[in-house]
């Protein structure tokens, strides 16, 4: 009876098609999860140190509404460094808690009632519903595996309309691991300026990729200007759990972010932007090692799940594999909820992640080696009977 007290965007939002498959999971036993995307590695230590003595240290006041100075200048040497992009620490970066809470205030900050959104998907579950929150109308894209999970710049022309104001991008992507050529950014980047769009770029899993480069879109000639850079701390340097996040852009946009930031959080963790500090300082050796884990990772589980006649596009970054089920005869919801009865591995529907997903599951390997082993036995198992 109380949910009419609700707003009607908010009723209307659909359950996370991940969150569903969890709460299934916590009650059983001898469950293999694929389902999180959650590095399985314990943050380095240095970096834990640093948030540690940031305490003892009594460091556990405010800060600055858009950051520690510190580590806002830190981040933006970072970019610098990475991708030849610069940025004024002092009124071009923000710094937020998670990537999460940079897309909300993003979305909130730039758009009006009825404004649109285009979003390429399979895409994060959080993309449509952040866009729908604050009053938006989120336009999906679907991409292909037979365009490796690249939008189609034409598809994506046709979709933009007087009411369009923004581009969103993730990539690397979470859920199909794709990573976009510099070709085809170059083609959205053209799109956008021709019709005067802003691009929000989710670059989270930026140093988690495999043979292939990773293009900042605001490095992109003329993109600077028009886009708002999403970035963090959770999957590069497994620091999920300190929720730190940041957006860089051009100071008018990200003035409006930080507007909304001082009156909805305030600041981030003191002890959390300390660590996140740490780890720009001395972190890059532990990504090294935990890219390369991932890496062999990868390569087990794409040919393990090719070998059991699931085809598997090979992901270019983050840590996920998205295989075709359609062999099965089965749709995604059925296939995982099948896998999870009969021989305790979790996986996600594809449908999760929006139009384009039908028919894929997705399969996160930031788990051992030797459970996705044994996750491929068991699914080995399975397709024995259904496949």
């Amino acid at each position: 009876m109380t949910e009419r007290y609700l707003a009607h965007h908010v009723t209307g939002l659909k359950p996370s098609g991940i969150r569903k498959f969890f709460d299934i999971v916590a009650t059983m036993k001898d469950v293999i999860s694929l389902g999180i995307g959650e590095p399985d590695f314990v943050t380095p230590a240095p970096i834990i140190q640093a948030g540690i003595r940031s305490m003892q240290d009594g460091e556990t006041h405010y800060t600055s509404n858009a950051g520690l100075l510190e580590l806002r200048q830190a981040i933006a040497e970072h970019i610098q460094k990475r991708y030849g992009v610069v940025y004024d620490p002092k009124g071009e970066v923000i710094v937020t808690v998670g990537v999460s809470e940079a897309l909300y205030l993003v979305m909130t900050a730039l758009l009006n009632q009825g404004e649109e959104v285009i979003i390429p998907t399979p895409c994060f579950v959080s993309y449509q519903a952040e866009v729908i929150l604050a009053g938006g109308v989120a336009v999906e894209v679907p991409t292909y595996v037979e365009d490796e999970f690249q939008v189609r710049p034409e598809k994506l022309e046709a979709a933009i309309t007087p009411r369009t104001k923004a581009i969103l991008l993730g990539y690397p992507n979470n859920p199909t691991g794709a990573v976009y050529t510099r070709q085809v950014l170059q083609e959205i980047a053209r799109i956008a300026e021709k019709h005067d769009l802003v691009v929000i770029s989710d670059e989270l899993y930026d140093q988690l990729v495999y043979g292939v480069e990773h293009v900042c879109f605001a490095s992109l000639p003329g993109m600077r200007e028009r886009t708002v850079l999403l970035g963090g701390f959770s999957k590069n340097y497994a620091m999920t759990g300190w929720r730190a996040g940041y957006a860089l852009g051009p100071e008018g946009i990200i003035k409006g972010l930080v507007r909304i930031h001082q009156y909805t959080l305030m600041c981030a963790p003191t002890m959390s932007q300390k660590a996140a500090l740490e780890a720009l300082r001395s972190g890059d050796k532990y990504v090294e090692e935990m890219r390369q884990e991932y890496d062999r990772r990868r390569q087990l589980i794409v040919s393990g799940l090719n070998r059991l006649g699931l085809p598997t596009f090979a992901p270019g970054g983050a840590f996920y594999a998205f295989p075709n089920i359609t062999a099965t005869g089965m749709d995604d919801e059925t296939f995982a909820q099948k896998l999870l009865e009969e021989e305790r591995v979790a996986v996600v529907p594809g449908s999760a992640f929006g139009a384009g997903g039908e028919g894929y599951v997705r399969c996160s390997y930031a788990t051992s080696y030797e459970k996705l082993e044994e996750a491929l036995r068991r699914i080995e198992n399975f397709m024995r009977r259904h496949g």
